[in-house]
């Protein structure tokens, strides 16, 4: 972090904040507000003779509460800039009455209590969102006590414990008499693991951090009993399993289970209950410490900045990238890359390499003078156009502007439009023009495979990268399924138009399916919200006019479920069997 400070080319904004973002790739307009330090950090030479004289003593969050700060202080050794910074919210104020010891200590006259918040623009080509994480709040689980005893920690606490720069000077002490444990237990997937104690997946860094510390102890303690209480040991990286097998002939116990209640002897000491699955029985321990390894969650302003930048998440909350194998580090977002948890639970080595594969993505981009759109685009034709203001609602990606205010016409950014075409689909008055999949080439396409005996076909709209590639998964299996499935392929299904399902309802299909990704897993963030959308407003509309609304059928098919398609298409043609002719003639009849 030092040598990024130094960089001449890479400026460093703290106590900084992104409150908009706004643009495509190659223009970003980012809105910094950059809160006040109070303290001149060009002149700052850290000193400390500012903290000295400061009466207001607050716990250090950086040591996790284990020690105290002032309300004038490094935020952490090696902080970036060296300059102190002024909690406002904790100093007595710059009336000579209550309080100004630290602008009198100071003989560079850096701290000015006039410093108000900054907003900054910063226009960008790029952007990697890097937002770290958040450790998991145990105090929901009671039944380990934590916050009840003042003897279970957190291993995030426990780490700055042993640290060499901790509170300790890396001393391991009980927080309740400060004499060195002579036990010490490690519950493993606290938060993680468990939809109904916190977060279903995995963390990934758990089970190493607690092997780690294991050895650390048993380096310098080598007489401590140490216990570890775990679902399994995920040892998985280079390495790891060996670092596993010394911790264990080292004389660390492993006991398969994970405590269901701690209680607190007379004498301080912790007593675990443990239903040991390897054994099958139920075990008590006697321990002296007790630490909790904690999960890791996305960071705080994940969903903030999800909408601000029209990102995607997973179902676990982390940022969504656009395909897991092939732009493991893209966002759905042109322009946009992930580094970090801010994707996942990643541990050091796996956030430096994709860190690292981040920054060439965004060089490879910023490298060219011009950059390359997809041909595959939306256009506005500006004399149809009423400045509705729809399709910059649909657009997933922002990439429209529009003025319903001031009547001025739709404007699509083509850099940053990705070609779904719900904007198309939703535009009321036919204003938008979706290149490669205009509404002319997509009627031809229904004219085309209804032309002969549409009533024996079924009409299926497929999205181009879940369920038309689902189809043709199920092609090369060779699986069975009715053959007289006809599929029009669209980017994304929120592409599909109300009126292709009335003109193919006219032409005399007695089925139309609509199929596309699961919803969270769009390619195009979440536009097939709106297909869903769409299609629960045509079957109201099939109802009010006596049509069965069953006749139109709506499916999530990923590119992985060939077997799903096949048996979609069989309980396709089971629908299409309950259609009868007069049916079908009455439905032409009635949309002539």
């Amino acid at each position: 972090m030092t040598d990024a400070g130094r960089h001449p080319r890479i400026t460093i904004h703290t106590l900084s904040e992104v409150v908009d973002v706004k643009g495509n790739v190659g223009s970003f307009d980012v809105k910094i507000v950059k809160k006040a330090r109070y303290v001149d950090e060009k002149a700052c030479t850290a000193c400390g003779e500012c903290a000295k004289v400061c009466p207001v003593v607050r716990p250090d969050e950086f040591n996790m509460g284990l020690s105290s700060r002032h309300a004038i202080y490094s935020p952490f050794p090696q902080a970036v800039p060296s300059a102190y910074v002024l909690n406002s919210g904790e100093c007595l104020g710059n009336n000579p009455v209550v309080c100004s010891k630290c602008q009198d200590a100071c003989e560079k006259k850096c701290i000015d209590f006039h410093m108000s918040d900054e907003t900054i623009s910063e226009r960008v080509g790029t952007i990697v969102v890097a937002t770290g994480l958040t450790p998991h709040d145990p105090r929901a689980l009671d039944e380990y006590g934590y916050t009840r005893f003042e003897n279970v920690l957190t291993s995030l606490e426990f780490e700055r414990l042993v640290n060499a720069g901790g509170p300790t000077q890396g001393h391991l002490v009980r927080p309740s008499d400060r004499k060195r444990p002579r036990s010490v237990g490690f519950v493993q997937c606290v938060g993680s693991r468990s939809a109904r104690r916190g977060k279903s997946y995995c963390s990934n860094i758990c089970c190493m951090n607690t092997i780690k510390s294991t050895l650390v102890l048993k380096e310098h303690y080598p007489d401590m009993d140490i216990k570890v209480f775990y679902i399994d040991i995920r040892a998985f990286g280079k390495g790891f399993e060996d670092l596993y097998t010394r911790s264990r002939r080292t004389g660390v116990h492993y006991v398969r289970g994970l405590p269901g209640q701690v209680e607190q002897l007379a004498d301080g000491r912790l007593r675990v209950a443990v239903e040991n699955t390897a054994g099958q029985s139920l075990d008590f321990y006697d321990l002296d410490m007790l630490v909790l390894a904690v999960g890791i969650e996305p960071a705080a302003g994940t969903h903030k900045l999800q909408e601000m930048m029209g990102l995607q998440l997973s179902s676990d909350g982390f940022f969504l990238e656009a395909h897991p194998k092939l732009q493991p580090v893209d966002a759905a977002t042109r322009g946009v890359f992930y580094a970090g948890c801010a994707e996942g639970p990643k541990d050091i080595k796996e956030s430096v390499t994709q860190a690292s594969a981040a920054a060439v993505r965004a060089i490879r981009l910023m490298q060219s003078s011009q950059i390359r759109a997809e041909a595959i685009t939306s256009e506005v034709i500006t004399e149809q156009c009423k400045a509705c203001g729809k399709c910059a609602e649909v657009c997933p990606y922002n990439a429209i502007t529009v003025d319903p205010k001031k009547k001025i016409p739709a404007k699509i950014i083509t850099a940053a439009c990705t070609g779904c075409g719900t904007c198309a689909a939703e535009c009321p008055f036919g204003a938008i023009v979706m290149n490669h999949f205009t509404d002319r080439q997509i009627y031809d396409q229904i004219d085309a495979l209804l032309d002969e005996r549409p009533s024996d076909k079924i009409l299926t709209f497929a999205c181009n990268w879940c369920s038309y590639a689902g189809a043709d998964y199920a092609g090369v299996s060779r699986l069975q399924y009715p053959p007289n499935a006809r599929l029009i392929r669209t980017m994304c299904s929120g592409r599909v138009d109300e009126d292709f399902i009335w003109y193919a309802f006219k032409k005399g299909v007695p089925i139309v399916l609509v199929s596309g990704c699961h919803i969270g897993d769009c390619h195009y963030i979440d536009a097939n919200h709106w297909t869903a959308k769409r299609v629960d407003r045509v079957r109201k509309k099939m109802e009010k006019r006596g049509l069965r609304p069953e006749r139109l059928q709506l499916e999530w098919i990923s590119a992985a479920e060939g077997i799903l398609f096949a048996e979609v298409m069989t309980r396709m043609e089971q629908l299409r069997q309950s259609v009868s002719e007069k049916e079908i003639a009455e439905t032409i009849a009635l949309l002539s």
